[in-house]
């Protein structure tokens, strides 16, 4: 796996496992849907995530929870143009979560430094935004449209499909001439996949490091957890917590969060004791 992660005009070590704080300039997403859809809430919550901790600013305007409905394109660029434009100056790299290779472009444009496709640029078209720029790119795995993707989802080995997925994903991207220190998997938790399969996931998530490129593990407040520990999702915040570790643990590169600070804090207490035990 590479040492370090570029985005752009940035380079990340990876020494450490990274936060990526999660921001949603949308009316529905699942956990913080409308709280940030204005663009000085938005703002100002990308500069406190990164006063917090955030290693990367993940900014998206498009929904991709399960039940969600597409937006337009045009809807999706007025959500997220204002707000890159307006954290070009943050001192660490934002990101852009869309699937549509226009939306990717111009996000790049205003200042994007990672694009987090949750269709691994396979879009038309996707490939080529990418690798025509020098951005960072997450790719993830699903299985199914946001809509419908949770409807009984099936695998008879999810680790190992998943995982072949991400392998022949990132085979094309590298062809696409995107080099290897600018490519992230992300297994996709909860994207087509029942609290089984999530589990099987996170279980196993070491055996992702077989890829070798770092690998992103979003399960902040997920459904999962609310079926383990009964809690709504505005009461995840500690099952969110044992999750990140427990994906830190098991090699994550990335933690998607939306809990920045507290995250930064019980990857604090987990570094100093790996850092004694060494």
């Amino acid at each position: 796996m590479p040492a370090s992660l570029r985005c752009g005009r940035f380079t990340l070590a990876l020494d450490r496992p990274l936060l990526m704080g999660v921001l949603n300039v949308t009316p529905d997403s699942f956990s913080d849907g409308g709280r940030y859809l204005e663009r000085g809430a938005a703002i100002e919550r990308a500069r406190r995530m990164v006063e917090e901790g955030a290693d990367i600013v993940d900014v998206g305007g498009e929904s991709t929870r399960p039940g969600a409905r597409p937006v337009s394109e045009e809807e999706e660029l007025a959500r997220v143009l204002p707000v890159l434009a307006a954290l070009r100056d943050l001192p660490v790299p934002v990101s852009v979560d869309t699937r549509r290779p226009r939306v990717m472009r111009e996000a790049i444009a205003a200042g994007a430094s990672m694009v987090n496709d949750v269709e691994a640029l396979e879009a038309p078209g996707a490939l080529e935004a990418v690798a025509a720029a020098d951005c960072a790119v997450c790719l993830m795995h699903k299985r199914g449209d946001p809509a419908t993707m949770q409807d009984n989802p099936v695998y008879a080995d999810v680790v190992g499909e998943v995982k072949a997925y991400l392998a022949a994903r990132i085979a094309s991207v590298l062809a696409a001439g995107i080099a290897r220190d600018r490519i992230v998997a992300d297994p996709g938790f909860g994207f087509g996949k029942t609290a089984a399969h999530n589990l099987a996931l996170l279980a196993r998530l070491g055996e992702f490091a077989d890829l070798g490129v770092p690998v992103a593990a979003g399960l902040s407040r997920k459904s999962t957890l609310g079926a383990i520990t009964g809690r709504p999702v505005g009461e995840r915040l500690a099952a969110s917590l044992a999750a990140a570790l427990l994906a830190a643990e098991a090699g994550a590169a990335i933690l998607r969060v939306h809990d920045v600070r507290e995250t930064r804090d019980a990857l604090a207490v987990w570094l100093a004791v790996r850092a004694v035990g060494r």
